[in-house]
């Protein structure tokens, strides 16, 4: 069995990989920005060519990007929030080789996500955010997709993960507010200084979506959540029925859980 763990932010999807990891401890738990064969959060995808020049400009730390580097399909698949470096910029160089945040067109976002889940042939893992979080901001904050136009392509995904044995475990957040403030501290510096919700909200801001629909700051942001929850949960309802549980964050017992077979 594979296991998608799905949820908000702030949800408890880190938890909940962690009591899956210790029910299943033949289950490999693989969280954002680890080498995934179902998504690429945190991930550079290039190909060869720009592989090779990543390792001339960076050859100083050729051998830790190597190290984080995988073949696929004639491209590689860098993990680089994984690479630990003072290198001005490095980071921020690789991020714009992410496949989120609009950084391709639609036809191309499509054609690798349905690619790298047909070709994905292992067993026994939980993933962490793999299913829905980073694809669905995309297509509503950069590609601008409808409810409905995401909805259909689910049913493509659902297509594509024919004959492969899983299940989603949908954390559903009914405080949605409070959950986010819970990792606004949780994800601030030892001097209090956030970290996380800055970077967030400029995310929200800045994209497509919010632009055109003239949506900014906090209230906006969380009602995006809101949105963005909603159409989870339609999908899990629509798509994928028989193939999710819900779970009611921090408040389930996991070794209760269990699941209507399809």
């Amino acid at each position: 069995m594979n296991y998608f763990v799905e949820g908000l932010q702030g949800s408890g999807k880190s938890t909940l990989v962690r009591k899956l990891s210790e029910k299943y401890p033949d289950h490999k738990a693989i969280c954002e920005g680890d080498y995934s064969p179902v998504e690429l959060s945190w991930c550079a995808y290039v190909n060869e060519e720009t592989y090779r020049e990543i390792l001339e400009k960076y050859d100083s730390i050729r051998n830790e990007i190597e190290e984080k580097s995988f073949a696929e399909d004639g491209h590689r698949i860098v993990c680089y929030t994984k690479i630990i470096t003072d290198i001005p910029g490095f980071h921020k160089d690789l991020e714009k080789y992410e496949i989120y945040n609009g950084n391709l067109d639609q036809e191309n976002f499509k054609e690798i996500v349905l690619r790298r889940i047909r070709n994905w042939n292992s067993n026994n893992n939980i993933f962490e955010c793999s299913l829905f979080q980073n694809i669905v901001e995309d297509m509503i904050l950069f590609q601008k997709k409808s409810d409905q136009q995401i909805v259909d392509f689910y049913r493509e995904v659902k297509e594509t993960l024919a004959g492969k044995e899983y299940q989603i475990m949908y954390i559903q957040t009914d405080d949605i507010a409070s959950n986010i403030d819970v990792i606004r501290k949780e994800r601030s510096d030892d001097k209090g200084n956030e970290m996380w919700f800055p970077l967030m909200t400029q995310y929200f801001d800045n994209s497509p979506y919010a632009k055109e629909k003239g949506l900014s700051g906090t209230e906006d942001l969380l009602e995006h959540f809101r949105h963005r929850q909603d159409l989870e949960l339609r999908i899990c309802k629509e798509v994928f029925d028989g193939h999710y549980v819900l779970l009611k964050s921090k408040n389930y017992d996991i070794l209760n859980v269990s699941f209507k077979i399809p």
